[in-house]
């Protein structure tokens, strides 16, 4: 299984959900069996490190995410990946308005996943405090522990489908 995060630049918010995946992911033993990526619906920061206070706040955390690099959506991300999340009502719709026939049902927000979060939207830290930092780790952790549960027995019909 494959699943995008995706924001605006693929440098705060996106870039930290693929931290928090990466490292639940392995502590739930499902790293080899589920990959994860981040990518944003614009290009101006394609190649750059996660904005430093991203990474400052995750690494308080546990999470490194300073090997990773921005990069823009692209059209064959819909055919390559089960999942792309949203992490606002604007990317939902920026991808769903790309996505092309039957790829459309891939397009979720990220926050559905969520079990305590009380928005939709993964708010952007870029333009405010560093607390807007942690609070986007907050959501991550929250939508990451929810989406493993979700996609736990579909990884597993997989895996049993492979042998």
């Amino acid at each position: 299984m494959k699943i995008l995060f995706v924001c605006t630049g693929n440098i705060c918010r996106s870039p930290t959900a693929e931290g928090v995946a990466r490292r639940w992911l392995a502590m739930e033993g499902l790293d080899g069996q589920v990959a994860v990526d981040s990518a944003g619906i614009q290009g101006h920061h394609v190649g750059e490190a996660p904005d430093p206070r991203s990474q400052t706040a995750a690494l308080r955390r546990g999470y490194d995410i300073s090997r990773l690099r921005a990069r823009k959506v692209q059209p064959k991300d819909f055919a390559d990946f089960d999942l792309l999340l949203a992490m606002d009502r604007d990317h939902f719709h920026y991808l769903r308005d790309r996505a092309p026939e039957g790829c459309r049902h891939k397009v979720r927000m990220f926050l559905s996943f969520a079990a305590r979060a009380t928005r939709d939207d993964v708010p952007d830290p870029y333009y405010g405090g560093g607390k807007g930092f942690d609070v986007v780790l907050d959501l991550c952790e929250d939508a990451v522990q929810g989406m493993i549960e979700e996609i736990r027995p579909e990884v597993e019909r997989r895996k049993r489908s492979a042998v």
